[in-house]
């Protein structure tokens, strides 16, 4: 595989942004092995999202050559409270639904569970101990307090001065993460993009732990600090209505990040393992306004998940309503669609048919007894949160 096909691997829906695509080239050609990884902060049931979008990214960079893992972030899940901010409940999640949630997510998305390593966060801290300390300092000098603030979550922005302290340690954990781990590809949502700007921001001022490129000239070895390549790729909508319609064209991008899947509405997303009945039910309340591309979460879903996992769509319509027809890109379903070919409620039937097919796979693995259980524990600790 030749440069150009590796960027084009990397370039791949559901990618969005590149930082950036020439350091990502020079890598590439300079034959820097390429390591990734991707956080996740430990809470509720994986969705698709979480599991299916951000795993097939991976299932992309495991094509190019590149060596992924997923970052089991306990701590941070215990920095912002999550499953009550009991760090041995979060650890045992982590290591148990997590790692198997999105192992059989990359497998549904064409990649291989067997070559994707899995780091907790804890274990990580424990084997490093005060050198991850010194990097996390050594970050931290080289950012200023309002750059902290600006790159927390968006619940810890709304608390102003009653943020918990706590809070402001996390932009800096997860950039000393980045380079206590010598990681080269960082790989996240458009969400997470100002951490990994701070990352490329300070990565030539480290002094501790900094990724270095040695090379030989003339029989002298020297070497030369670089930045990471953060990879940031789609948010994938949720399935409610937004607040205002129509969204006015200046305000489209904020609130497709604000109208982003979230497990904290379930019925406005769809779990990996969810049933037909619910992945139907869920889909056919679904916001989904006639002709209407720019903003849909039901073509959104079409083309970030089903056309994604190289699958086609057929639509299945009584004669008397044009008959079935059949999609075989994405762009063919947005031009039917955009022209009012295609009714809504046929859209979400034929999406919801092909999603409960998809992730098939998925529900079996879960109703395994031990994966079974994993499950259910979860569910139990989320109902009473």
């Amino acid at each position: 595989m030749d440069t150009d096909d590796k960027l084009e691997l990397f370039k791949a829906p559901p990618t969005e942004e590149i930082l950036t695509e020439s350091d990502l080239r020079s890598a590439i050609e300079r034959e820097i092995p390429l390591k990734h990884y991707i956080g996740f902060e430990i809470s509720g049931f994986l969705h698709l999202g979480s599991g299916i979008v951000t795993m097939s990214k991976v299932a992309d960079l495991q094509k190019a050559g590149v060596d992924c893992s997923v970052f089991l972030a306990d701590f941070h899940a215990w920095i912002n409270n999550k499953l009550g901010g009991d760090l041995a409940t979060i650890q045992k999640v982590a290591g148990g639904y997590y790692k198997e949630g999105f192992q059989k997510c990359l497998e549904v998305m064409g990649g291989d569970p067997n070559k994707i390593k899995f780091v907790l966060g804890s274990d990580l801290y424990e084997e490093h101990k005060s050198e991850f300390l010194k990097v996390m300092i050594d970050v931290s000098k080289n950012v200023n307090l309002a750059r902290v603030k600006r790159s927390i979550t968006i619940m810890g922005r709304k608390l102003g001065e009653e943020i918990n302290f706590a809070m402001l340690l996390y932009p800096p954990m997860q950039v000393a993460d980045i380079f206590i781990q010598n990681l080269n590809v960082i790989h996240a949502g458009m969400d997470q993009r100002k951490a990994h700007v701070i990352a490329r921001d300070v990565a030539t001022k480290l002094k501790i732990h900094p990724l270095i490129y040695k090379k030989t000239l003339k029989g002298k070895t020297f070497e030369e600090k670089y930045k990471p390549i953060a990879i940031h790729t789609h948010l994938l909508a949720g399935l409610g209505k937004p607040p205002k319609w129509p969204i006015p064209k200046a305000k489209l991008q904020e609130v497709l990040s604000e109208m982003k899947m979230s497990k904290s509405q379930p019925n406005t997303c769809v779990f990996i393992h969810d049933t037909p009945e619910q992945i139907k039910y869920k889909m056919m309340q679904a916001f989904c306004p006639p002709k209407e591309i720019k903003f849909n979460p039901v073509l959104d879903w079409a083309k970030h998940v089903i056309f994604k996992a190289g699958r086609e769509l057929e639509i299945k319509r009584a004669k008397k309503y044009g008959g079935n027809v059949h999609f075989y890109t994405y762009k063919d379903l947005e031009k039917v669609y955009s022209q009012g070919k295609l009714h809504p409620m046929d859209l979400k039937a034929g999406v919801a048919d092909e999603l409960i097919e998809l992730l098939e796979p998925i529900r079996k693995h879960f109703k395994k007894p031990r994966i079974r259980k994993m499950k259910e524990e979860l569910e139990k600790l989320t109902a009473t949160r």
